[in-house]
C-alpha cells in the first residue's frame, strides 16, 4: 500500500476529482444529463424569450400586472400556464437530477461500478426526501425576508412618528430588506452546501440535512464559498447571454423561432449551462467526501472497500487529505 499526500483542498483539487470520475464514466453521465439536465437548461435558456413573446403580443391597455390578474385575457392564462409548467419542470428535473447524478459520483469517487438503472432508481427514491428538503430551505428564505421586512416596516413607522412630516417610501426600505436577505440566503447556501447529497448519500432529509450540512462545512467554508460563487457566476453569465440574444432579436423585428442564430445560440447556451449544473453537482459531491475525509469519518467506509483491487478514496492523516490506492497480488 502507498500513499501521496494531496495539496490543500480547494476549488482546483475539487474540479479536478470531479473531471476525473465523470470522465471514466462519460457515457453514463451523458445520458443522465441528457435526461435531467439538458431539459432544465432548454427550459431556462427558452423561457424568457417565449414569455417576453408572450406579453409583446398582450394589447397596450394590459400591463403584466393586469395580465396576471385578468381572469378573462387568454393571453394571462397562457402565461400563468407557462409558469406553472416552468416551476414544475424545473423543480422535478433538478431534483431527479440531484438524485442520480450525486449517487453516481459517490459511486464513481469510489471505484464503484456506475449503472444508469440504480442512477435512475436512486433519482427516483431520493426524490420526496429532497422535495422536503426544498420545501424545508424555501420556507427558511421566505421567513428571514418576512421576518426583515416586518422590522423594516416597524424601523420605518417609528422613524416617521418621531420625526413629523416625514414620508418614507417603499422602495428605499424594501431594498436594504432585499439586500440583507440575499446576504442571508448567502450565508445559508455556504452552510448547507452539502445537503442536497447528505439527503441522497445518507437518507437524511430535511432540517436535519441541513444541520449535518453547516456541521461538515466547518472549517471549510471559504471552499463552499468558490464552489458557490464560482458556479452561479457561470450560470447566470450563460443566462444573461441568452436572454441578450433573444433580446437584440426581439428589438431587430425578426422573427425569433425562425431565426438560425437564435436557434444555434438555444443550443449551445443550453449545452453549456448543462455542463456547468454536471460539474457542480459533481464539485459539490467530491467536497462533501473531502469535509467527510477531515472530520475522520471515512474509516469504516475505507475497510469496507478494502476487499476490492482498486480503491481510489481519501482518508483523514493528521488532517490532511489523502488519495490511496490499495492493490493486492494474488499468489
Amino acid at each position: 500500500m502507498a500513499s501521496s499526500p494531496s495539496p490543500t483542498v480547494n476549488l482546483g483539487v475539487v474540479l479536478s476529482e470531479s473531471k476525473r470520475i465523470i470522465n471514466a464514466h462519460s457515457r453514463h453521465f451523458l445520458a443522465l444529463s441528457v435526461l435531467f439536465l439538458l431539459p432544465n437548461s432548454f427550459c431556462i435558456t427558452v423561457f424568457p424569450s417565449v414569455l417576453r413573446l408572450i406579453t409583446d403580443q398582450s394589447t397596450t391597455s394590459h400591463n403584466t400586472v393586469s395580465l396576471l390578474r385578468s381572469s378573462t385575457d387568454p393571453n394571462a392564462k397562457t402565461l400563468l400556464l407557462l409558469l406553472i409548467a416552468y416551476v414544475i419542470i424545473i423543480t422535478v428535473c433538478n431534483l431527479l437530477a440531484i438524485g442520480s447524478i450525486v449517487y453516481s459520483i459517490y459511486q464513481g469517487f469510489y471505484g464503484r461500478p456506475v449503472k444508469l438503472i440504480s442512477a435512475v432508481k436512486s433519482s427516483v427514491s431520493s426524490f420526496i426526501p429532497l422535495f422536503a428538503t426544498l420545501i424545508s430551505t424555501n420556507s427558511i428564505y421566505l421567513g428571514v425576508f418576512l421576518i426583515l421586512g416586518f422590522v423594516a416596516f416597524l424601523v420605518t413607522k417609528l422613524i416617521e412618528i418621531v420625526t413629523p412630516g416625514l414620508e418614507i417610501g417603499l422602495s428605499s426600505p424594501l431594498t436594504i430588506v432585499t439586500l440583507i436577505s440575499c446576504v442571508f440566503v448567502l450565508k445559508f447556501q455556504i452552510d448547507w452546501i452539502l445537503s442536497w447529497t447528505i439527503v441522497v448519500v445518507e437518507s437524511v432529509w430535511g432540517l436535519a440535512s441541513l444541520k449535518r450540512s453547516k456541521s461538515l462545512t466547518k472549517g471549510m467554508r471559504s471552499e463552499s464559498l468558490s464552489i458557490v460563487f464560482w458556479f452561479s457566476l457561470a450560470q447566470t453569465i450563460l443566462v444573461w447571454i441568452s436572454n441578450a440574444a433573444a433580446s437584440a432579436q426581439f428589438d431587430n423585428g425578426e422573427k425569433l423561432w425562425t431565426n438560425a442564430f437564435f436557434a444555434v445560440q438555444i443550443v449551445i447556451t443550453a449545452s453549456f449551462l448543462t455542463l456547468a449544473m454536471l460539474y457542480n453537482l459533481a464539485a459539490t459531491t467530491v467536497m462533501y467526501m473531502h469535509c467527510k475525509a477531515i472530520k475522520g469519518e471515512l474509516a469504516l467506509e475505507i475497510a469496507e472497500e478494502f476487499a476490492r483491487e482498486y480503491v481510489s478514496l481519501p482518508f483523514d492523516d493528521g488532517k490532511v487529505p489523502h488519495l490511496v490506492s490499495v492493490a493486492y497480488n494474488n499468489v
